[in-house]
């Protein structure tokens, strides 16, 4: 059930200027400054090379809520983000997700795969998303071709590494607290506005899914922001989140 908002953040709303959505991506990471690392991937290519890999894609379109692909299928290809969000998140044997990252345009999915093989996670629209697919064959044919592309795909496939490291390092070295209170941080840089009341993480979201980022139950994410808001660190309003204490909150990642 929501909670009945504090009256002194009812100005949130009207103090949150509209504004573009933030373009960053966002996963669990040790550093704030490589969240979109690889959204620029293809700025290497030409026009002309550019104009040539799109001949080569077939465009998708993908509703919100539709599985872009799953894990354990066949790989065909990898996608790439014009518009929209895409989530990334594996399975385990007892039906409980992870998510991996949330990627946004610039960024592509699909992979570590890219001639074949198998999915090892899946990929989920969050919103209505257009992408440019390009199967194995025709990525294999891009790299013969134009070794400028073979140079980008590498470096997104490096970005893509350096992602799901991080992950792996939070995973394994901070408690779940900590990769709460990280998580925050992060989506108080992407998503966050100020306001009288303090940084507002402008994103409806909710407790589901901020388990699924750090690997907990909604029932503990729950109690860890019911205590935290206790304690002025965090303020919430409905879905949304307003960071009081940002010091306090980096220094809860770490503690």
């Amino acid at each position: 059930m929501a909670r009945k908002s504090d009256p002194a953040l009812r100005v949130i709303e009207s103090e949150a200027m509209a504004a573009d959505e933030p373009l960053s991506a966002l996963f669990l990471s040790e550093s704030l400054t490589d969240l979109n690392e690889g959204a620029t991937f293809l700025d290497r290519l030409t026009m002309e090379e550019v104009t040539f890999l799109r001949s080569r894609a077939n465009i998708i379109r993908a509703a919100k809520g539709d599985g872009i692909f799953h894990q354990g299928d066949a790989h065909e290809g990898i996608y790439l983000i014009e518009s929209g969000r895409v989530r990334t998140y594996c399975t385990g044997p007892s039906g409980r997700e992870l998510t991996l990252a949330y990627w946004t345009p610039g960024h592509f999915v699909g992979g570590p795969e890219v001639f074949g093989g198998h999915h090892l996670w899946s990929g989920e629209a969050m919103e209505d998303c257009r992408l440019l697919f390009l199967t194995g064959p025709v990525v294999r044919d891009l790299i013969e071709r134009m070794p400028s592309f073979a140079i980008c795909l590498i470096d997104g496939l490096v970005a893509k590494g350096k992602c799901y490291s991080q992950l792996v390092q939070m995973l394994g070295t901070r408690s779940v607290s900590q990769r709460l209170a990280q998580l925050l941080t992060i989506m108080g840089q992407v998503h966050g506005r100020e306001v009288a009341a303090g940084l507002l993480i402008d994103r409806r979201t909710t407790h589901d899914q901020l388990a699924d980022i750090v690997g907990s139950t909604r029932q503990w994410v729950t109690t860890t922001l019911d205590r935290w808001q206790k304690d002025g660190v965090i303020a919430l309003d409905g879905r949304k989140i307003v960071i009081l204490q940002e010091e306090t909150l980096e220094n809860l990642s770490v503690e």
